[in-house]
């Protein structure tokens, strides 16, 4: 008669060896059969395409950042030039002992803070009325004694210009100071106001700054500012200027060291820097010839990397990198990762095995249990 306790165990290990071939194992998601399955060619919705130097030049488009020309050609304002808005201080001296404006103990009158009103003039008494917008504290100083001298003999007249509310910027985002900031002589151009701002409170690798004026927005790497002296253009009345960090990132899946959504944290990134960005690849676990970088790609893109010119809109695409190639290494370091992409690092294949043995033997434990339990009870005795 053959030992219960022995049938009992072998019905546990078919059990278990039928429950790991029945279920599916736990995994970080597919592996490469199942993502090249999923390819145009075998009737999926996405291009996979092996990454090489071709591919690699295609695909290497960052997008570019920097003014238009309505910005790089727009002269600097004259430093004295008043606009609407602007306040003046005027002094004007009479060579009388009993002028039109002093009093009786002196020969000057000072006005201060003369506004300049939203038609560009302003108000002297005895003068009238006088255009000042458009012209140099010069130029309305002689408009002014030419005035006043046919009623005052030789009369002598200083105009100061104040900085105003016409001649304004404001500054927000990640500047030292956010505000309104009068255009002043130091300080007429970008580069010359973020500094009288208090520059910038992030990391200049990422910052980004833009610069509104009507209707058009030009944006540029704060880099740039410095690297392309073009870039620091002149200041107008009433532009807005914004400084914030870069938004692009990336996602990382699969066998990685992390998956989380990355910041790029540098103008262009690689495949190289993207894996390093997440504590690279997982040593027990990850497959070095299944690094996938899932992507969107415009249609014009697309159709260079696949030789196609009948592409409509944008396409899914998959590019696969194979790191144990002798130049894989060199793809990877050469391949731009971009804003959105999905890296993904398949397992390998004994990953599997690895994740079946340990679940035998964690059946083989529990089969070792039910043989127990029946020599505890008796069974067959």
């Amino acid at each position: 008669m053959s030992n219960p306790s022995r049938w009992a165990k072998g019905v546990a290990l078919v059990t278990a060896v039928a429950l790991v071939s029945s279920c599916g194992l736990p995994r970080v998601g597919p592996n490469k059969r199942e993502i090249y399955a999923g390819s145009v060619q075998k009737q999926g919705d996405a291009f996979v395409v092996a990454v090489n130097d071709r591919v690699t030049a295609a695909t290497g488009v960052v997008p570019a950042l920097g003014f238009g020309d309505a910005f790089l050609n727009a002269g600097r304002v004259g430093s004295d030039t008043i606009s609407p808005g602007d306040t003046l201080g005027l002094t004007i001296w009479e060579n009388v002992d009993d002028g039109l404006l002093a009093a009786e103990t002196a020969n000057s009158t000072t006005l201060e803070e003369v506004q300049v009103d939203g038609s560009g003039f302003i108000f002297v008494p005895y003068a009238g009325r006088i255009k000042a917008s458009g012209n140099s504290p010069e130029a309305v100083r002689r408009i002014i004694t030419d005035k006043l001298k046919e009623q005052t003999p030789d009369p002598q007249v200083e105009v100061r210009r104040i900085a105003g509310d016409g001649a304004t910027v404001s500054l927000v985002g990640s500047v030292g100071t956010q505000g309104v900031f009068a255009i002043e002589r130091p300080t007429r151009t970008l580069g010359a106001m973020l500094a009288q701002a208090g520059g910038i409170t992030i990391e200049p690798e990422i910052a980004q700054v833009s610069l509104i004026r009507g209707g058009h927005k030009g944006t540029i790497w704060f880099q740039d500012l410095f690297n392309h002296p073009e870039n620091d253009i002149a200041l107008r009345a009433g532009d807005r200027i914004l400084v914030e960090e870069d938004t692009r990132a990336f996602t990382a899946l699969g066998a990685t060291g992390s998956q989380a959504r990355v910041p790029f944290e540098s103008q262009t990134l690689s495949a190289v820097e993207a894996i390093a960005r997440v504590g690279g690849l997982t040593a027990s676990a990850a497959d070095p010839t299944g690094v996938f970088v899932f992507r969107n790609e415009p249609a014009e893109i697309a159709g260079q990397v696949l030789g196609r010119s009948d592409l409509v809109g944008p396409q899914r695409m998959v590019y696969v990198l194979d790191l144990t190639e002798p130049n894989g290494m060199f793809m990877a370091r050469d391949f731009s990762v971009r804003d959105d992409d999905t890296l993904y690092v398949t397992e390998a294949p004994f990953t599997q095995w690895s994740k079946t043995i340990a679940a035998l033997t964690g059946s083989l434990g529990a089969i070792g249990s039910v043989g127990t339990a029946a020599s505890t009870l008796g069974v067959g005795g």
